[in-house]
């Protein structure tokens, strides 16, 4: 309600009251003669403990000496002071606790009467995230011989403040696309996930149901054949969760290169071996290879699963022969899987190192869309390449470099 001692004119009064910032009215002496709800609130104060009190009794204690001082200049010379100009000002509530405040000032005359009105803002939260900005700053600047100036150092602050406001502009910006491509992954996850290990599910509880019906010592060959079907399926699912499990290990960085000395012939050969029984009826793996292809320093382990995921691509994707080539030139290692097979539209090469990306023509032919992925991830970390070239319906070409490793570059117990 209006004070008795400056009554407000009624469509003023509510604006005055409910408004979200402390403001106070004294007369020439500083005595406050009106108060809003914030104001109360602010301080601790109701209005009838403010009301005819001199504004010192909201000054600090140590302060009140130098401020009697302003308020001479003041009344003196009036000035209206605007909001936040920098001043480091506290101020004191009724419980004495003393809190950062910002306060605009201004002056108006009624009749021969001048008062003075002030806007008066609690800074506490201001005033912490301030101060956390420039410890933060002293935390990086901690390897300094001296410490600039205060002003210099605040200045500092500010302009460190700034950058790092671009910067989280930018994180925020690429957290936002990453949200977009997670999505994008949830989606191909859930298509992919779906499809793969209901198929394999489906088989497994289709010959378990099955063998149930076989109880006669004659129908133990259709027995067999039903749980080589649940083996086989059994294994599909291994594979598949390996795959999320590797995808797992890579993007924490927990997968190591440990490179170890090997004969390439031999290691290929024993590759083609492996893959044999991947073989389609009347397909064929043509192993091609330099003379000299002996003794080669990288990572078998990796180097295995990179090779494993693109022959077995260019199987499943192939009615014909698959060939495999390598041969050394200035200490690097060259391999090109080729296949005769389906083939990728151009459109879909952009997106093939991509997670549980399938091309678009792939979609009926098993698969997670993680093998390219881990292939380039595999790659990468051996400090080599993986290209691709291919055209629908003529088949498609992976060709691998990779560098010799060197012990001394990697923790090793060779």
């Amino acid at each position: 309600m209006s004070s008795a001692l400056f009554p407000l004119p009624a469509h003023f009064e509510a604006i005055f009251h409910e408004a979200s910032i402390g403001i106070i009215v004294t007369n020439a002496s500083f005595e406050m003669i009106l108060s809003n709800e914030f104001a109360h609130r602010l301080f601790g104060y109701s209005e009838a403990e403010l009301l005819g009190q001199n504004i010192s009794i909201l000054i600090p204690n140590h302060l009140k000496h130098k401020h009697e001082g302003h308020l001479s200049k003041i009344n003196h010379s009036p000035v209206s002071r605007p909001m936040g100009v920098g001043l480091d000002l506290k101020a004191k509530r009724k419980d004495e606790s003393l809190f950062p405040i910002e306060i605009s000032l201004s002056h108006f005359k009624s009749g021969d009467q001048i008062y003075y009105i002030a806007f008066v803002s609690d800074v506490t939260l201001k005033r912490k995230v301030e101060m956390e900005l420039i410890l933060r700053n002293q935390e990086i600047n901690q390897l300094n011989e001296s410490l600039e100036a205060e002003v210099e150092s605040r200045t500092q602050a500010l302009q460190n403040t700034l950058e790092k406001l671009e910067i989280q502009t930018k994180e925020l910006e690429l957290s936002l696309q990453k949200e977009i491509e997670l999505g994008d992954l949830k989606t191909r996850f859930v298509s992919m996930a779906s499809h793969e290990f209901r198929t394999p599910l489906t088989s497994i509880l289709s010959s378990a149901s099955l063998i149930e019906k076989y109880m006669l010592s004659e129908d133990q060959p259709k027995r067999s054949q039903h749980i080589q079907r649940i083996k086989s399926s059994v294994a599909h699912l291994t594979e598949i969760l390996e795959e999320f499990l590797s995808v797992g290990k890579l993007e924490a960085g927990k997968v190591e290169v440990r490179p170890d000395t090997f004969v390439v012939s031999e290691f290929l050969s024993d590759l083609v071996t492996e893959v044999d029984g991947m073989r389609r009826p009347g397909q064929q793996i043509s192993l091609s290879l330099q003379d000299d292809l002996n003794d080669f320093v990288s990572d078998t382990s990796m180097l295995r699963k990179v090779l494993l995921n693109g022959l077995s691509n260019a199987l499943k994707f192939s009615q014909k022969d698959v060939f495999l080539k390598a041969s050394m030139h200035d200490q690097s290692l060259y391999m090109e899987i080729i296949d005769q097979g389906i083939g990728i539209s151009e459109a879909d090469q952009k997106h093939l190192f991509e997670r549980f990306f399938r091309g678009g023509n792939a979609n009926v032919i098993p698969g997670t869309g993680l093998g390219l992925h881990l292939m380039d991830r595999y790659m990468r970390l051996l400090g080599g390449e993986l290209k691709l070239r291919s055209e629908l319906g003529l088949g498609t070409t992976l060709t691998i470099s990779l560098p010799r490793l060197s012990y001394a570059n990697y923790n090793t117990h060779h």
